[in-house]
């Protein structure tokens, strides 16, 4: 599918932390955690990936964003999102291909991803655009600070 032209996908700046963070919190299911997903927190991982990160632009007005980094190893792609209004536009597969090619410019040659399993939406984006769920993996967390907590958008307080 073939992007709109006045869709601009750049580079994501700590700048656009606002924004971004005012998108997030209208993705119904995004899951935002109190201390990863903080102005400081966001802005640490933008430093250390200062290329890698990307939003999607209508104007002045950010319709998507993919926060992205790697460790030297494998890439990781985190809060991927495109406003409800321009889905289905091509927009999420530039931006996941943007990422993709920058990863592959540093040569890292694996991406992975979480998506919730009650994320319908982003669950179907990723089949349709060919990515594999793995299910031969278990993932674990473990949580250093109980203040980082998880918020789901859309969810009952």
């Amino acid at each position: 599918m073939e992007l709109m032209e006045e869709i601009q996908i750049v580079p994501m700046t700590e700048e656009d932390y606002d924004d971004v963070r005012a998108l997030w919190m209208t993705i119904r299911g995004f899951g935002i955690r109190a201390l990863d997903d903080s102005r400081e927190d966001i802005g640490r991982f933008i430093r250390r990936n200062p290329t890698t990160s990307v939003v999607a632009k209508a104007g002045d007005r950010i319709i998507g964003s993919i926060l992205c980094g790697s460790d030297g190893r494998q890439g990781a792609l985190y809060h991927v999102c495109v406003a409800r209004d321009y889905r289905r536009r091509g927009i999420g597969t530039h931006m996941v291909g943007y990422c993709m090619h920058k990863l592959k410019e540093m040569g890292i040659n694996k991406v992975s991803l979480i998506a919730f399993t009650a994320n319908d939406a982003g669950n179907a984006f990723w089949n349709h655009i060919g990515w594999t769920r793995k299910s031969d993996v278990n993932y674990y967390e473990f949580i250093l600070n109980d203040k980082n907590i998880t918020r789901f958008i859309g969810e009952e307080e």
